[in-house]
């Protein structure tokens, strides 16, 4: 089982001298063609294009180093609301082992992996240094899915722009609603928290293969879900 997460905007700087160490190097050429697409612009031209605001400004300076940048891994580097419901640095290590991110820049990471901060978000059109500007779907292309599609049962965390960059078929997805007044609502403030702490269930609990064995890991960790075809939805 892999439980799949969505990156987050905000992540962790520094870091160690060790080498960027990622997982599925089928997807090393695409990341070389962006690493090296960042590397390239200046950096007005990079926050103008990928929508850095002037306050981030330093960030997007490191995307012209990455190669060379302080690293750490990713299930540390991403930060935010869902990370801390998944309190990464308590899970024990087989725990550890079924959970991987999307990325903009890398496709998809193991928690493990050794990546450097960097900013580029799954809606990002990067120019290349041709003068072409295609969206970061165009970039990956069938890759993610190619690669997600040899991993077995997978649960698909992401949100929608880091789904489309590859959608894997017979994945288990998650959806958080609440009922207001007898209408159905999707949630968007705690959204994040929930799916960490469903992550973090399924991270330490049995083995799941099916969206059904998901729903049951979920109703123990007390979650009132819903199942229907391959979407399971948590009801806050």
């Amino acid at each position: 089982m892999l439980i799949l997460l969505p990156p987050s905007e905000t992540k962790a700087p520094g870091g160690s001298d060790q080498p960027m160490s990622v997982s599925f190097p089928a997807l090393d050429p695409v990341r070389g063609e962006i690493m090296d697409d960042l590397a390239a612009l200046p950096v007005d031209a990079m926050m103008t294009a990928l929508k850095i605001p002037a306050s981030k400004r330093a960030e997007a300076e490191e995307n012209l180093t990455l190669r060379s940048a302080p690293t750490m891994p990713a299930i540390h580097r991403y930060t935010g609301v869902l990370y801390d419901a998944l309190s990464a640095p308590t899970l024990p290590s087989p725990a550890l082992s079924r959970l991987a991110v999307g990325s903009a820049l890398f496709g998809v990471v193991r928690a493990t992996d050794m990546i450097p901060r960097y900013r580029l978000s799954g809606g990002s059109k990067l120019p290349t240094r041709s003068g072409t500007v295609p969206t970061m779907r165009a970039r990956w292309g069938a890759s993610i899915s190619e690669v997600l599609s040899e991993l077995g049962f997978v649960v698909d965390m992401r949100s929608g722009a880091y789904h489309s960059l590859g959608p894997v078929p017979g994945a288990a997805t998650v959806r958080v609603e609440t009922e207001v007044d007898g209408v159905r609502k999707v949630v968007s403030h705690f959204n994040k928290q929930y799916k960490g702490e469903l992550a973090r269930a399924l991270a330490c609990g049995p083995e799941c293969t099916s969206v059904e064995s998901v729903a049951s890991v979920a109703s123990a960790a007390g979650f009132a879900v819903e199942v229907s075809g391959s979407q399971l939805t948590l009801v806050v």
